[in-house]
């Protein structure tokens, strides 16, 4: 399977493989899940292995410059790193992992699973990497309850209108495929987004919005459906709380008001609710980490999932909510291994971004282990967070390359093992796969599961890893009905692939994972944790700054484990220097040329870039890829939620608000 982590649509990968040597990788043709699609991203994985940027070897340093480095023993670095944790005490020992560590697990997270089990275990903090992904978003669909997703292939096979609502393609390529498919057979795509995205190629209709303002639509779409009488009055009686309070609410959400606050003509608003309420049956796909990213990101998750309940498109085949990032299909599930029994009393820092930046900077966590990730890049306000880091005793990175986290702020970093290198095993939402280990780590790289044995050995935690060999973890989180309790043996025997005990379509039963079992419109729940009981929209904070920055996914780049694609010849070359798409209106008015070097900037940093004038932007917003070095220096680390709501669906919901607008003027 790719490395390349779009959850929830995984591609298969045929690798050969001659004296030890990968000579190529390409798409299989008889994965059930992809098919022989393989993107770009994928296609340029075979250039980790061999790759002269590789990290072999252990590296420590003395003082942090970038001269320092050493090679290093596994004893040394290891010795090291539990001294320090040891001496800084369980509770300010800090560990965190991010899409580096998932590379040959995603979907089961092995080994997501053992860093929490260690971290429980040993009684140190431990924070959830969905705080910087999808957890956000989820946290509102939560709220309302419609968390299940149809899959893929169902939307391809039944779906005759689909939203694509913040949903680009370029993070799940291969939905791309079953979208095509559901519009040969007649259906109507419309795309939702702040920009003219990859998925706009495939739509019948595309709706540019303001950056935040997606609460506002689906609150103006619902006062249509409900004024229009356009609403299921069976399904809502039956299956939802607080219809009535919802009827109320949204009396004043009219499509000339959210005309105003979206930018969106309100005849455009009312077509495209009417159209929603008469093409049935009709899907969602909710962006999955880029159209969350503002402090009222989790309200657009949750204005936009009570959609289905009120046209009744539930539980039903083609309609709902669609496949996004880190969600699951019905009966999808898996046993676990964390040890939360184990995790002893304690001063723990919440998954919550703001935090862990706190903590940072207070040192009340004064050692730092940082699995697959690039910290900078991740965190909002990465200003304060490199502060932070300049103050911890020890940060540890393991991962495939170097990083900006890892240059700037490390004193240990340790070679990680690649996905070809260890065995594994991932889950898209129908199919199981074995990730079968076909070369041998080079030079002196390891698996997370060999350091945290070793480092378990070296602090006395000797019950943290009971099982024989490294497929004893595996098995154990397989163990569960959704799988068949499959095994690694039992996968091996069977060609690797199983496909899973699911439902194509959410929720079949209409129970719903909220306290009432039902949709709830209005939340009681979320009244005790001090949030509005209802949907609703709340501007974004007022800012001097004209330009709504936000920032997202392109084919070319995905995540900081290769340094953000820097690593991979392929795709540096395709995406070689920051860009930002500007109107030109925008760029008129600041004398801003088409490849014009440029410097964003605002209250909290800058930035440099070049510019793209497009139209397939509107006035006033401007945008560019994530992973950028400095780029979240700009962005706005406050909570989006509070500390006692970030855990409630066993996921975090803890992302900054990532809010940032900026002024942009020639360089």
């Amino acid at each position: 399977m790719c490395p390349m982590n779009c959850h929830p649509t995984l591609c298969g990968m045929l690798v050969e493989v001659e004296d030890g040597r990968l000579l190529k990788v390409s798409g299989d043709s008889e994965n059930p899940d992809s098919q022989g699609f393989l993107c770009i991203r994928g296609q340029a994985s075979r250039e980790i292995i061999g790759n002269p940027h590789r990290l072999l070897r252990p590296l420590v340093r003395s003082h942090r410059a970038a001269d320092a480095w050493r090679e290093a023993s596994w004893d040394e670095v290891l010795d090291l790193t539990a001294g320090r944790m040891r001496a800084a005490g369980r509770e300010a020992v800090g560990i965190w992992s991010g899409h580096g560590l998932f590379a040959n697990d995603y979907g089961t997270r092995i080994h997501a699973q053992l860093l929490r089990r260690f971290a429980n275990v040993y009684g140190c903090q431990w924070w959830s990497p969905t705080m910087i992904c999808w957890g956000l978003g989820a946290f509102g669909v939560g709220l309302t309850g419609a968390l299940e997703t149809n899959t893929k292939e169902d939307m391809g096979a039944h779906a005759a209108l689909i939203l694509l609502w913040g949903a680009n393609l370029a993070s799940q390529p291969n939905t791309g495929r079953h979208l095509a498919a559901a519009k040969r057979r007649g259906a109507h795509i419309v795309t939702i987004d702040v920009r003219e995205t990859e998925a706009a190629a495939q739509s019948d209709e595309v709706l540019l919005l303001r950056p935040g303002t997606d609460a506002a639509l689906a609150l103006a779409m619902m006062h249509v459906l409900i004024a229009e009488g356009r609403y299921d009055r069976e399904f809502a009686a039956r299956h939802t709380v607080g219809f009535d309070r919802l009827a109320a609410h949204v009396r004043e959400h009219t499509p000339e008001w959210a005309a105003a606050v979206t930018g969106i003509p309100a005849e455009r608003i009312g077509a495209l609710a009417r159209r929603y309420a008469a093409t049935r049956p009709a899907m969602i796909l909710l962006g999955g980490s880029s159209m969350h990213k503002g402090a009222n990101g989790w309200q657009g998750g949750r204005a936009v999932a009570c959609l289905p309940a009120l046209t009744g498109n539930l539980g039903v085949l083609g309609g709902g909510m669609g496949p996004r990032h880190g969600s699951a299909a019905h009966g999808q599930a898996l046993a676990s291994i964390v040890a939360l029994d184990r995790r002893p009393p304690g001063d723990y820092v919440p998954n919550q971004m703001a935090r862990v930046t706190e903590a940072l900077l207070e040192r009340r966590v004064r050692s730092l282990l940082l699995f697959g990730t690039d910290m900078l890049s991740s965190f909002a306000d990465a200003g304060r967070v490199a502060e932070g880091l300049a103050r911890a005793d020890l940060v540890v990175a393991y991962d495939l390359f170097l990083n900006d986290t890892a240059r700037r702020c490390a004193d240990v970093v340790l070679p990680a093992t690649s996905w070809l290198e260890e065995t594994g095993c991932k889950s898209t939402n129908t199919h199981l796969y074995l990730m079968p280990q076909v070369l041998e780590p080079p030079g002196e790289t390891r698996s997370v599961t060999w350091i945290l044995r070793e480092l378990a050995r070296r602090l006395g935690l000797a019950d943290f890893f009971p099982w024989q060999n490294d497929e004893g973890p595996i098995d154990a989180i397989l163990d569960h009905p959704s799988t068949g309790h499959a095994t690694v043996a039992a996968l091996r025997a069977e060609g690797g692939i199983r496909a899973l005990r699911i439902s194509h379509v959410a929720h079949p039963d209409l129970k719903f994972p909220t306290p009432s079992g039902k949709v709830e419109f209005y939340s009681e729940r979320a009244l005790a944790l001090g949030l509005p009981p209802l949907p609703v929209y709340e501007a974004l904070p007022a800012s001097p700054y004209p330009l709504a920055f936000r920032q997202g996914r392109t084919l070319t780049a995905f995540h900081g484990f290769y340094d953000h694609g820097r690593a991979l010849p392929t795709l540096a070359e395709a995406d070689p220097e920051p860009v930002l798409w500007i109107s030109p209106n925008d760029a008129e008015g600041r004398g801003i040329d088409d490849g014009a070097a440029i410097r964003l900037w605002n209250e909290r940093g800058e930035f440099r870039a070049r510019a793209r004038v497009t139209r397939k932007i509107p006035p006033g917003v401007v945008w560019m890829r994530d992973g950028w070095e400095d780029l979240n220096r700009l962005t706005s680390g406050r909570p989006s939620i509070p500390d006692a709501a970030v855990d409630l669906f066993g996921f975090s919901g803890g992302q900054a608000a990532f809010d940032a607008m900026v002024e942009v003027v020639p360089a």
